[in-house]
């Protein structure tokens, strides 16, 4: 019998619990050992073991509750898991939650796709959102959350598919001092630092986390630099009343890389290398300077009080010289050319009242919030011109055998390019009650209410334009537990976007008045804390896309809502240990999307998704031989999926495998090689048009050293 990469990732997957279950009740066998009472215990040094599973969140709920309890599938990579894989950025981290994707986000920006939609401001910082436009860095994390399906009553507007949720390290009057130093294939050259301690007594500290890295890459003409540095403080006031203070400064340069382009529906035959466009005219620019202030008080033992204030500043440019269509009669493909900068100043404020309380034997975990905030955005796109000043050639043609030129482009508005200034502005009331009947039942209600405005103004014309929506939001979920350590649950949740656009940017005279587009979700599904350290989980979902904007086929002139599109799928997700010196991340995913209603010539009803693959699949182990030695061994699936929503262009389905060695020289000094790719697989890793494909990496290595001092 022929076993396929993807079957033997599912064995593991499915086979772990039962492999899990048999070992705990090899340890059951033991007879207990006799309490001994120890007068003091003092633990010096520390062994390098990481974990890959979390027990609780409060992104999912705004309170602190144990994954278990949560009516919504949730996949966390830990930073222990970060820092096994190497992992620099959270693209790295996509490849382990099921169900997430990856676009290739014309090189500049994350762009995750979640159950079928993609998005490029779907991103949050400890619960607050983080929306503009850029490549974000894993230094400073404790962990990434994938919160998947739309979940408006926590997140607000957006999050059509999920929401990814970055959490940071905090401050915690704890001792933290480590350091990291990298190299490897694709000149990387990357350092990171946390280090705190405490001060004083009263549980008081500071910790700093930084980053450096000037890497390349084995893209032609592709270079990479980017630091950052993220100091934190923490301290009590008064009994019970603790503020924490955050401030980050991170800048990130690069070459915008929008791979290779198609021919005869393939990504076009060429060495991986080879770059399309003009690197050097390509640069990207991320500088985000982000304070963040936090007050919880307690006014007794069930009732608490947090208020998070975030002021972020965001500068944002790219330019880029990229690939267009391939012309098979004379081998020769189109280059063309465009700038954007982005200014973004975003002001929140997130106010929650935690109210734990009782009605006879019902428990009640009531959250009552309120959310303020303020987008103020100035957006200028401008064209590349090819020729003379003065030009009016956007476009050139280059060999496809010579596909990178020195030819240098001036840039200027054209009659269509965008030059916006923005305000938007947001109130929010939310109210939500965790209920727990008895043991075996709960369920979770919740109610959101935003106001949400935008005043947009053109600067070339002096036109202006506004709306307003009322969005409400209701989610529910009922939660059953069978058993103390599994859940089955329901669950229905909705979210907007309203015609502005995910980067409020989108908003004209002809969509003004039309009400946001939709997102319903309907899911069941099951968790299984396996062991304490051990957590399984099974998600089956329908995700409907309402209210999209097309041209009346009736009347060119006006626009009408109709239903979008549709996504079904099931999710299966294991972290943790499965022995004391075996530990595994992965998940799979099948997902089936279509287009419900023909909306363009392009977009017609029953064309698949874009970016959306049948099958995926990862699973990462990690296996402790003893106390100094480890190694890693990881797979990854993914089938074929279309570039674009006309299914013209396909990108081949592929499977990867990479693998690490670890090396503990003493408690102070670890080693580690992680090298991707093992096989050395030609494939294609993301997409973002028909002609903007990129190649996936070829094998490569990475050592690093982890130091504790």
């Amino acid at each position: 019998m022929r076993h396929t990469p993807l079957a033997v990732a599912l064995f593991a997957l499915l086979a772990s619990p039962a492999i899990a279950h048999a070992a705990d009740r090899t340890e059951d066998a033991d007879p207990p050992a006799t309490p001994i009472d120890l007068d003091k215990v003092e633990v010096v040094g520390q062994r390098y073991l990481p974990d890959y599973a979390t027990r609780k969140t409060r992104s999912a709920t705004k309170t602190d509750t144990p994954l278990l309890d949560v009516p919504q599938s949730v996949t966390v990579v830990t930073d222990k898991l970060v820092a096994d894989q190497a992992m620099t950025s959270l693209s790295d981290a996509f490849r382990y939650m099921p169900g997430v994707g990856l676009a290739q986000g014309e090189g500049n920006r994350d762009t995750p796709v979640l159950r079928g939609n993609s998005s490029t401001a779907d991103f949050f910082v400890d619960g607050i959102r983080d929306d503009v436009q850029y490549i974000r860095d894993t230094y400073n994390l404790e962990r990434v959350e994938a919160l998947k399906g739309p979940n408006a009553l926590v997140f607000g507007r957006g999050g059509s598919g999920g929401v990814v949720n970055r959490v940071t390290r905090q401050a915690d009057g704890q001792s933290h001092r480590s350091a990291s130093l990298q190299v490897g294939s694709g000149e990387r050259r990357r350092g990171t630092l946390d280090y705190g301690d405490g001060i004083g007594d009263g549980g008081a500290g500071f910790r700093i986390n930084a980053v450096y890295e000037d890497s390349a890459s084995f893209r032609d003409g592709y270079s990479l630099e980017r630091y950052g540095i993220n100091p934190t403080f923490g301290f009590d006031i008064a009994p019970g009343t603790r503020v924490e203070l955050s401030y980050e400064h991170f800048h990130d340069e690069r070459v915008a890389d929008r791979g290779v382009p198609s021919l005869d529906g393939r990504p076009v035959d060429t060495d991986p290398s080879t770059f399309f466009g003009n690197p050097d005219e390509s640069p990207v620019e991320a500088t985000v300077d982000a304070f963040d202030a936090v007050l919880t008080h307690a006014f007794g033992e069930h009732l608490q009080l947090r208020n998070h204030f975030r002021y972020a500043d965001y500068d944002k440019f790219y330019q880029n010289v990229f690939p267009g269509a391939v012309d098979a009669a004379t081998q020769t493909v189109a280059i063309s050319a465009y700038n954007n900068t982005t200014a973004r100043r975003n002001l929140f404020n997130q106010t929650d009242l935690v109210w734990e309380t009782t009605t006879g034997a019902i428990r009640h975990t009531v959250l009552a919030g309120a959310e303020f905030g303020r987008q103020v955005t100035d957006n200028q796109r401008m064209t590349g011109y090819f020729g003379a000043p003065g030009s009016t050639t956007t476009s050139i043609r280059v060999p496809l055998a010579s596909p990178t030129t020195s030819e240098i482009p001036l840039f200027r508005p054209s009659a269509t390019d965008a030059d916006n200034h923005g305000v938007a502005k947001v109130a929010a009331l939310y109210l939500q009650d965790q209920v727990e009947f008895s043991p075996q039942w709960q369920a979770i209600l919740g109610l959101r209410y935003d106001d949400f405005q935008v005043d947009l103004r053109n600067n070339r014309t002096g036109a202006t334009v506004s709306s307003e929506d009322g969005l409400l939001s209701p989610r529910a979920g009922l939660v059953y537990k069978p058993l103390d350590r599994v859940s089955l649950y329901a669950s229905y949740s909705m979210a907007y976007q309203p015609r502005a656009g995910e980067q409020l940017a989108s908003l004209t005279a002809s969509n003004a008045a039309l009400d946001p587009e939709t997102f319903r979700n309907r899911e069941i599904g099951a968790k299984w804390d396996i062991r304490p350290d051990l957590q399984a989980s099974l998600a089956v979902y329908r995700l409907d896309r309402g209210n999209v904007a097309v041209t009346d086929p009736a009347d060119a002139t006006r626009m009408i809502l109709v239903d979008g599109q549709s996504t079904e799928g099931v999710e299966l997700g294991i972290a943790g240990r499965i022995t004391e010196s075996w530990q595994v991340m992965g998940g799979y995913a099948y997902q089936d999307g279509e287009i419900t209603t023909t909306q363009s010539a392009t977009a017609v009803a029953g064309n698949r998704l874009a970016q959306l693959p049948r099958h995926s699949a990862s699973l990462w182990n990690r296996y402790d031989v003893n106390a100094a030695f480890g190694v890693g061994l990881g797979i990854v699936h993914r089938g074929a999926i279309y570039a674009n929503v006309d299914n013209l262009v396909t990108l081949p389905a592929f499977t990867r495998f990479d693998g690490a060695v670890y090396w503990t020289l003493n408690p102070s000094v670890q080693l580690q090689l992680n090298i991707e790719n093992l096989g050395n697989k030609r494939y294609f890793a993301s997409a973002h048009s028909n002609n903007n494909l990129s190649p996936g990496t070829p094998r490569s290595a990475w050592l690093t050293m982890n130091v504790h001092f």
